[in-house]
């Protein structure tokens, strides 16, 4: 179990990407501070670990809050310290809308919970990590931040945005030695995914089976990622194996960001 004896806060926990994270942390030996909104849909999750034999402490946060995200981190801190944080909160922002289609709102939002959220989050749990000695910061980004998409202005605008924080971070909390790093992952099997096809399947006129297949054509392994395939690379970046790893975007995409 490489992360024994450290200690992790996961935003975003309950579903998809982030229970899947949850889990692999837990699998790994870490035990975890898990925050979001919905207790009750944490809850599970939580159990899991904790039949894992891991520590677990479940934190109401709104992550584009600062006093709520001052609030975790001191949390994090009081119950035995920060070593690894995983931002996987965010949102997916407006889909099939031009740029020029965007409100302003819409677009204000999803830079408030994919950038200013982990923004917040870095900020907060940096200082205790500096005072550790080290630690590791994992930000869920997403391969429109690594190619530009038409309809998904805000969101792919977010996501460039989230890999200039985890970036700069880098350099300033690397002589702390702090890792910060990004995984960017594609398509991902789930509730999100299923939404997208039967949005193409609408829009094109099209099954949802065929939305689907489209979508894995699109990748050179002709397939999906699982939320565990993310998963998997968050647990490496958060270990002592990616240890000479620092301000990169590793992209968990089947193979479409080439």
């Amino acid at each position: 179990m490489e992360l024994s004896g450290r200690r992790a806060i996961v935003t975003g926990p309950a579903k998809g990407m982030g229970a899947a994270i949850t889990r692999e942390l837990a699998r790994a030996g870490a035990d975890l501070v898990l925050a979001g909104r919905d207790l009750e849909a944490i809850a599970p999750v939580a159990e899991e670990a904790r039949a894992m034999g891991r520590a677990v402490t479940v934190v109401g946060c709104d992550v584009t809050d600062p006093l709520a995200v001052a609030h975790l981190a001191q949390v994090a801190i009081t119950g035995g310290g920060i070593d690894i944080l995983v931002t996987v909160a965010g949102g997916r922002g407006p889909i099939g809308k031009t740029g020029i289609e965007t409100s302003p709102g819409e677009f204000a939002e999803i830079m408030d919970l994919n950038v200013n959220a982990a923004f917040l989050l870095i900020r907060a749990c940096a200082p205790a990590m500096i005072e550790r000695g080290g630690g590791r910061i994992v930000a869920i980004g997403g391969t429109f931040g690594l190619r530009g998409r038409a309809g998904r202005t805000a969101y792919s605008a977010s996501k460039w945005g989230m890999r200039g924080l985890v970036k700069s971070f880098a350099l300033e909390l690397g002589p702390h030695n702090i890792n910060v790093n990004s995984v960017c992952p594609g398509m991902v099997e789930g509730p999100r995914f299923d939404t997208v096809c039967e949005d193409m399947a609408a829009r094109l006129g099209i099954s949802v089976d065929e939305a689907r297949a489209r979508h894995a054509a699109d990748y050179a392994l002709r397939r999906v990622s699982r939320p565990e395939d993310v998963a998997h690379a968050v647990v490496f970046l958060a270990s002592d194996r990616a240890r000479q790893i620092t301000g990169q975007d590793l992209a968990v995409d089947g193979g479409w960001v080439i």
